[in-house]
């Protein structure tokens, strides 16, 4: 190319900022969000074994989605490599230990304060990226401890002297340990194989796990009233299909850091869900808190849209 259309090509060229494609993005994430923003209330209004609630919200969504992956997705199922289907079965078996410990807490301490232990997510993101070799740019870091800030204005951690309670905190804190592994798995593997059958394999992993786990435990998976299944239902809709299914969507293109931070969000929306229809009442600082944490996730974007795409 001659220099002088070179430099023409430069002038020309579009400024960086956010495309049309990472504003739908942030869109679907913020429907993620919503949906397992339901999770925690819903888990702890529901009349069934924590265990039987884990295994039957990933055994509804695989049977959602079987229509959907066989006829629209067998030959990629089929394709899928050696490497492919182990990442995707073991961010299932992850995904399994993160409910596996996570659910039990709702029922041990508040819905706050174990969404909020839970939610610490994008801090074990962070640390494991950097066991990786990526250097975090110094605003994600700083965003990020403003985030989790906003998450311990709004609950306060639960300090409680109850053994109970905190066992209960102790479970959540793992679960989102878990969690992070689940999100920087789901971000390797969806580099090469669509949502659809990642999300299948990963899942029906998770339901197989949890069904031996509801055995072993001698958790009952059946004999639940009408009521029960509804909420069941509605679970794994919203919570399953419409929150994690549309987080292994959005964690390609948007980054594990990102998606975690917004899982920060989860916390006040549950506090807020819970207040209103199981009349645990939130703190008073649950809208400032809310602002702070809009801030973090805010500072995540800015610092991983400066350093550029991460490989998880």
């Amino acid at each position: 190319m001659p220099a002088a259309s070179a430099r023409t090509a430069k002038r020309v060229r579009p400024a960086p900022g956010v495309t049309a494609a990472a504003r739908f993005d942030f869109l679907l994430l913020a429907v993620a969000v919503s949906g397992i923003s339901l999770s925690a209330p819903l888990v702890a209004a529901t009349a069934a074994p924590a265990f039987a609630v884990a295994f039957w919200r990933n055994a509804m969504a695989v049977g959602a989605l079987t229509p959907l992956a066989l006829l629209r997705h067998r030959a990629e199922l089929l394709g899928m490599d050696r490497r492919a289907l182990g990442l995707s079965a073991a961010a299932g078996l992850v995904l399994a230990l993160h409910f596996a410990l996570w659910l039990p807490s709702l029922h041990m301490t508040s819905v706050a304060s174990s969404t909020a232990l839970v939610t610490t997510t994008p801090i074990w993101t962070t640390l494991l990226l950097r066991l990786r070799g990526h250097r975090p740019p110094a605003l994600v870091w700083v965003g990020t401890a403003v985030a989790f800030l906003g998450v311990v204005l709004l609950t306060g951690v639960d300090l409680s002297l109850s053994p109970r309670a905190l066992a209960g905190d102790a479970l959540a804190l793992a679960g989102g340990m878990a969690a992070a592994g689940y999100v920087l798995i789901g971000a390797e593997v969806r580099r090469q194989v669509s949502t659809t059958a990642y999300t299948y394999v990963c899942y029906a992993t998770t339901a197989v796990l949890l069904l031996l786990t509801c055995l072993v435990s001698g958790s009952a998976v059946s004999g639940y009233s009408g009521d029960t299944w509804l909420k069941l239902a509605l679970l794994t809709v919203a919570a399953q299909l419409l929150g994690h299914s549309l987080i292994n969507r959005v964690v390609h293109s948007l980054g594990p850091s990102v998606t975690s931070t917004a899982i920060l969000l989860e916390t006040p929306s549950a506090a807020l869900i819970a207040a209103l229809w199981l009349g645990q009442t939130p703190p008073s600082a649950a809208y400032p808190a809310l602002a702070v944490i809009l801030t973090g996730l805010a500072l995540v974007i800015r610092g991983d849209r400066r350093s550029g795409p991460v490989e998880a």
